[in-house]
């Protein structure tokens, strides 16, 4: 396996814990919980893990400044402003929304650690206006390197990828992983580790805005082109990986009841907070397939939270929580 940039500053490994009072109110599988909340850096989540080999790379081509882009609650654009701010890196955010004289959840620690925000009022915007800032950069004299949304390009997969024999370390071993699923760097991960540290479980991806067979391509790329800086190429195919489409028509960071029930469901049962885009989401998918029999009441079923909870805080999100 190839040697790989990578420093390590996440909070790992995060635990593994039963969820037994839940489990009995769902009738369902046994539930495991992996708290990929904790992983310490800026109230953690998924990212983390992505941004130790991403902040790495960026560090090997002398880069002095971090760009990416998210929603206007983006966990991952909290935390790489965070990591900037850790190894003493300039950060700009490109952000669709518009200005608040009041920021809440997430965007409120965007400005705490000193990350330059730059809007767009369109998702479809972005991607041009990351690019005027990140070619400005480099014309300025800082070096600057390119964050992909969600920290999901084949260097940041590897954090699940690994994530996978740290949970196998740990002696577990479940018939099933569950979790949201959007940009598709933590799923790729997952897929990937699971071919590389021989997991025999089933994987499955909950969409949190992407139809089922568009979220399985690209998984499958990513994890393909994951897979070289391991070694040799790995061929995964999109009829290797799992995903459920079912729980996002909705739409991206539209919070309805079924959110709602399974926050509530979490912090009654097991007092854990998820939130409301993609943990929320996730087990609102979760708890419907186990009322549905869609698994053994026999098998073992891990939830991995990719945190989020400052999301709870956003100002859009509060009133309906509570309702």
């Amino acid at each position: 396996m190839n040697a790989i940039p990578r420093i390590r500053f996440a909070h790992l490994p995060t635990a593994i814990e039963e969820m037994p009072r839940l489990s009995a109110a769902l009738g369902g599988p046994n539930l495991l919980i992996k708290r990929d909340d904790q992983t310490g850096l800026a109230f953690g989540g998924n990212k983390t893990r992505k941004l130790e080999f991403l902040v790495a790379e960026a560090q090997q081509q002398g880069a002095c400044l971090l760009i990416t882009g998210g929603a206007m609650q983006s966990n991952h654009c909290r935390q790489t402003a965070a990591a900037a701010a850790r190894f003493g890196m300039e950060c700009i955010l490109v952000l669709t929304g518009e200005h608040q004289e009041q920021p809440t959840g997430n965007l409120l620690l965007d400005f705490l650690f000193d990350a330059d925000v730059v809007w767009v009022s369109k998702r479809e915007e972005r991607d041009a206006k990351l690019q005027e800032i990140y070619h400005t950069a480099q014309e300025s004299g800082c070096k600057p390197y390119l964050v992909p949304y969600g920290g999901s390009s084949p260097t940041g997969a590897l954090g699940y990828a690994f994530a996978i024999e740290e949970m196998l370390t740990q002696g577990v071993r479940p018939d099933w992983v569950v979790f949201g699923s959007s940009s598709g760097g933590t799923h790729a991960g997952l897929v990937l580790g699971q071919r590389v540290f021989g997991y025999e479980g089933k994987i499955l991806g909950i969409s949190i805005d992407e139809p089922a067979e568009r979220l399985k391509a690209h998984v499958a790329a990513l994890a393909s082109a994951a897979s070289e800086k391991l070694g040799a190429r790995l061929e995964i195919s999109p009829h290797d990986v799992l995903a459920e489409d079912r729980y996002c028509q909705a739409g991206y960071g539209v919070f309805g009841e079924a959110e709602r029930e399974a926050i509530t469901l979490f912090a009654h049962y097991e007092g854990i907070l998820l939130d409301p885009v993609y943990t929320g989401r996730a087990a609102a998918g979760l708890i419907d397939l186990i009322r549905q029999g869609f698994f053994r009441k026999d098998e073992t079923v891990l939830f991995w939270h990719t945190g989020g909870q400052p999301a709870l805080f956003a100002a859009q999100y509060q009133d309906a929580i509570l309702e």
